[in-house]
């Protein structure tokens, strides 16, 4: 066989051998997604799911899906990662997805004496992020964990490969009128009592946080109050501490944050509630201009704080487009 013949078959051997391989891979995480999808992770799936890193400040729980660059999903208040479940459903096949609990939330066990501020909650992701293994990372966050997610990143900026945001505190706003209730409530020690009464009756929570945050509150299901109320209230000190987290967001924990987004070189995408009266539209406009590689902002019609949770297939379709994936 001639030298110039043999090059050619090698060619059109590793052409077909590396075509064949990315289409195997484009196969292999569409069957992952349309897996996923046909059977949606429920509550019970999520806990049984669920891990704990042993850090200096405490048990972090956390639940992981999906191999190769991470992503990093920072929860709402009073939520925890569960928020995710809908959104980890579709994006794990493309990252290995991380959803931890944040100090004072959700399932993470954490000693008295340890601060539950939005800046102790930036050390302890990093130190998650370093007890998993994980250097830099996509991070998608809502409400105060977009306040996280931006002291996170003016903190490690190394860390972060891009970010997407969606309805949260911004430095002018943060922490917004309508959330300052809830604070007060904490700080006179009434607000864990109020949750709690969500747990004997459903109706109650779905007609009053649910319709706050939701665009339809009935779909904000038994299993899933359940899930989010229960670890909040479920001691004396888990009590104490849910108020904590409240009263640590004051004074504004994103003061003098701006300059250091202004010299951010990260691509962040904005998703925001076209309905959501506790985070203002205004709010997703500071962030636009703030962000140099600000890749825009995408108004939802009719969604308020948490639609995260109600619409997965929208954060799924807004990551993928950050991440550069199909």
């Amino acid at each position: 066989m001639q030298r110039r013949q043999f090059l050619k078959l090698t060619s059109a051997t590793v052409v077909a051998s590396v075509a064949g391989t990315l289409v195997s891979r484009v196969s292999a995480a569409t069957g992952a997604v349309s897996a996923s999808l046909s059977q949606p992770t429920n509550a019970a799936a999520f806990a049984a799911a669920r891990r704990y890193a042993d850090l200096p400040f405490g048990k972090i729980a956390y639940v992981a899906r999906g191999a190769g660059d991470a992503a990093l999903f920072l929860h709402g208040a009073p939520l925890n990662g569960f928020q995710w479940r809908g959104a980890i459903d579709r994006l794990s096949a493309y990252r290995r997805c991380i959803a931890p609990d944040f100090m004072g939330l959700g399932y993470s066990q954490i000693p008295e004496p340890q601060s539950l501020a939005p800046s102790a909650q930036v050390a302890m992701l990093s130190a998650l992020l370093d007890s998993l293994a994980i250097g830099k990372i996509d991070i998608v966050a809502s409400d105060s964990g977009g306040a996280v997610a931006q002291l996170f990143l003016a903190r490690y900026p190394e860390r972060v490969r891009s970010m997407l945001l969606t309805d949260c505190d911004v430095e002018p706003d943060s922490p917004p009128p309508k959330v300052k209730p809830a604070i007060d409530m904490a700080r006179a020690g009434t607000l864990a009592d109020a949750t709690a009464k969500w747990l004997t009756d459903k109706a109650l929570a779905r007609s009053t946080f649910g319709a706050a945050v939701y665009r339809d509150p009935s779909q904000f299901a038994d299993e899933t109050i359940e899930y989010y109320v229960t670890p909040l209230v479920s001691s004396p000190l888990r009590r104490t501490q849910y108020h904590a987290f409240h009263m640590a967001l004051e004074p504004n924990p994103l003061a003098g944050i701006e300059a250091a987004l202004k010299r951010s070189t990260v691509p962040v995408r904005i998703v925001w509630g076209a309905s959501d009266d506790i985070f203002a539209q205004a709010d997703a406009h500071y962030l636009d201009r703030t962000f140099p590689r600000s890749q825009g902002i995408r108004l939802v019609p009719g969604a308020k704080l948490f639609f995260p949770e109600e619409f997965p297939d929208l954060i799924a379709e807004e990551a993928k487009r950050l991440w550069r994936v199909t």
